[in-house]
């Protein structure tokens, strides 16, 4: 048994990559499609049911609501079941959740799946960020970039859905034609469901409690996020992480505007198909590639630097669609987004990481998850509420621009702890 244990630690520290993109498709399933693909399905729905831009927004305000419900229940239900339970649960519910929104046309059914989908992918993305600090505990010269690996998988999600969507809206029925894209996304949830099957297994071992009494050889930091903690852990310290949670927050007010209705405001200025399918798959693949950009800028970061700086780069990527529909202009702006939005959540999970003890590491990502989430249920209806007036979309994409800029001089005052 002692031997089995320390072979499986051995294996992860020696195949960390491979495992952590296979766990990447809970973070693709969780928000690159359960939330992302809604951008493109927002134009055609909206004109298919006569929804305004505010009713619009409401739908994403009410998956953002459901994900904060699922992150503040994550962490007792983190006390009851491993991490890799949660998940696959999560994932199948939020499979579930998707194919039921192409059954219904009515507002108030579709405003509940939502809801209900937010709270599977909060679970989801709780869990696998926590498998995905564990393991890097075990590779502390590489965590940084595993925990991007992680969230880059949010890109995979953006990306297929991207290509998905638009084939399938081409060739369905005329009637509610969108419907068949949502049962389309159902399909690829279900498919990256039984892959991850895999990976809760593989990092099985690293929420069992150690067969043997003193820390494994060799593993460092990551024998003591492995054997647990010997009594409850202490609360985490909200206080001290005031700044970068309330910087946390804004974030979550500013990027879901842009990815709420960036493809409508695209659609709005008169570019092709094509095109917004071409802007959509490349700022997902910015999300993947993102994690080796920051990886050593995460790994450097123990306060707020990481988060301020790439809150700052992301207002002046949500600005630039709104100033012109130059196609050069607007398809950096999809590049910087990508290759920057998913790095804002992966600095949050490094500054717990470095910050607080292995213990506390769950109740830290909650708690920034908790902020993440009521900062997404302001934005999308605001920035809606905001486009049905003079100005349109492109004056609420001013709105996110300038809450990401304040998310980004909070930040800045958050010191190491």
């Amino acid at each position: 048994m002692e031997t089995n244990h320390i072979r499986s630690l051995q294996g992860l520290r020696a195949h960390p990559v491979g495992v952590v993109l296979a766990l990447s498709l809970g973070a693709a399933v969780s928000l690159g499609i359960t939330r992302f693909a809604y951008a493109l399905l927002l134009p055609v729905m909206r004109e298919d049911l006569g929804w305004s831009y505010t009713l619009a927004g409401a739908m994403n305000t009410f998956n953002a609501l459901g994900y904060l419900l699922g992150a503040l229940v994550a962490p007792a239900l983190l006390r009851r079941l491993a991490p890799g339970t949660l998940l696959l649960w999560g994932a199948v519910l939020a499979t579930l959740f998707m194919a039921l929104s192409g059954f219904f046309v009515e507002a108030a059914p579709l405003l509940l799946q939502r809801l209900l989908a937010g709270v599977a992918s909060a679970v989801i993305f709780i869990a696998g960020g926590l498998m995905a600090a564990r393991l890097g505990a075990l590779d502390v010269g590489r965590s940084g970039l595993l925990l991007g690996l992680y969230y880059g998988g949010v890109g995979w999600g953006i990306s297929a859905s991207a290509l998905l969507v638009p084939s399938v809206l081409a060739s369905a029925p005329a009637l509610h034609g969108w419907t068949w894209a949502w049962w389309a996304l159902a399909a690829v949830c279900a498919l990256a469901t039984v892959v991850l099957v895999w990976p809760v297994r593989a990092l099985r071992v690293l929420t069992a409690p150690a067969p043997v009494p003193a820390p494994v050889a060799g593993m460092g930091v990551g024998a003591k996020a492995v054997a647990g903690p010997a009594a409850p852990p202490a609360p985490v310290p909200l206080r001290a992480l005031a700044p970068a949670l309330l910087g946390y927050t804004l974030f979550g007010v500013g990027y879901i505007g842009y990815m709420t209705f960036v493809v409508a405001l695209l659609r709005e200025q008169g570019m092709a198909s094509g095109t917004v399918t071409l802007f959509y798959a490349l700022l997902g693949l910015a999300v993947v590639l993102s994690s080796r950009v920051w990886a050593g800028l995460l790994d450097r970061s123990r306060g707020g630097q990481a988060l301020a700086l790439l809150n700052g780069l992301l207002g002046a990527a949500t600005l630039l669609p709104a100033l012109t529909s130059a196609w050069p202009v607007v398809m950096a702006s999809g590049l910087l987004f990508g290759g920057v939005f998913l790095a804002v959540v992966a600095s949050t999970t490094a500054l717990v990481r470095h910050n607080l003890p292995p213990a506390q590491w769950a109740g830290g990502i909650s708690a920034f998850t908790v902020v993440f989430a009521v900062g997404q249920i302001v934005g999308p209806t605001v920035v809606g509420w905001i486009a049905d007036g003079p100005g349109g979309l492109a004056r609420g994409l001013v709105y996110s621009a300038v809450a990401l800029w304040l998310g980004a001089l909070v930040a800045a005052r958050q010191r190491p702890l």
